[in-house]
């Protein structure tokens, strides 16, 4: 009987620095519900970030370390983080496949995907984000983003294919100037010999992407993962039944969306 092939789990940098606060609350004698209305935050908050599911800034490891005596430890741990780990802790693993994939498949059903976003685009999504990112945090996430389409550049380049709702279009994200400049960059990465995009109707009478976005990976060993992702959390999956559910979705998502040569069409049309 064949075994399912499992990949580990990558224990990061957050996780780590989330068990530090923990050992350290403990060692002080302080339930979370203590240590949380001492430095006013959130208990949910605090269990997050001891989990490694919610970054710890650098002024909340400031103040821990002065409720906690110790003596920077945190602030340290937090400015040590390396950059590849900027994106939230539960994309991380995610961003490290993605950007040594050998395919990549996505559907997006809310905005233009990451790695075809302009920056004035990347610029109002975190704009929108509620509650509101400090200035710091924001530079340090729209710049993760864009680095991100470092991949679009690679030797050799991943085989892509995004499927978008037309939808998407009809959202300015901004002023109409800049989701022309969007349009217009899409309409240019459609031409890439390693490129497709897809536009699926709003008039469509079946769609098999209901559930929503959705992205797809061949690994270099040739594993295939699954990531489907909602409001601040992802789960990256690997279990070969689940991936070839979400494989068999995906190739009828793109047997119901525009074919890669009528979207061109489109995106000419709206560009006019």
């Amino acid at each position: 009987m064949q075994q399912r092939k499992k990949s580990s789990k990558k224990v990061t940098s957050w996780e780590v620095v989330g068990a530090q606060l923990a050992e350290f609350r403990r060692s002080a004698g302080l339930t979370q519900p203590q240590l949380a209305d001492t430095a006013k935050v959130g208990e949910d908050t605090l269990a997050s970030i001891e989990q490694g599911r919610r970054r710890l800034k650098a002024d909340l490891a400031e103040l821990l370390d002065t409720i906690l005596n110790t003596k920077r430890a945190l602030a340290t741990a937090v400015s040590k983080i390396p950059d590849r780990e900027r994106y939230p802790a539960f994309a991380q693993e995610f961003v490290e496949h993605e950007q040594e994939a050998l395919t990549l498949l996505s559907y997006q059903n809310h905005v233009i995907p990451g790695l075809l976003q302009t920056p004035e685009y990347v610029e109002q999504i975190y704009a929108n984000l509620f509650p509101p990112l400090s200035s710091e945090a924001t530079e340090v996430a729209i710049r993760a983003r864009l680095d991100r389409q470092n991949l679009l550049h690679r030797e050799p380049p991943p085989v892509m294919n995004f499927i978008i709702e037309e939808s998407v279009f009809q959202r300015h994200m901004g002023n109409p100037d800049g989701m022309r400049r969007q349009i217009r960059h899409l309409r240019k990465c459609a031409d890439l010999p390693f490129i497709g995009i897809q536009v699926m109707l709003t008039a469509t009478d079946a769609h098999a992407g209901l559930a929503g976005p959705l992205v797809l990976l061949e690994t270099p060993d040739h594993d295939h993962l699954a990531y489907a992702e909602g409001q601040h959390n992802g789960f990256l999956m690997d279990d070969p039944d689940e991936v070839s559910a979400y494989q068999q979705r995906y190739g009828m998502l793109r047997s119901q969306a525009l074919s890669p040569q009528r979207t061109k069409s489109l995106l000419n049309t709206l560009l006019e």
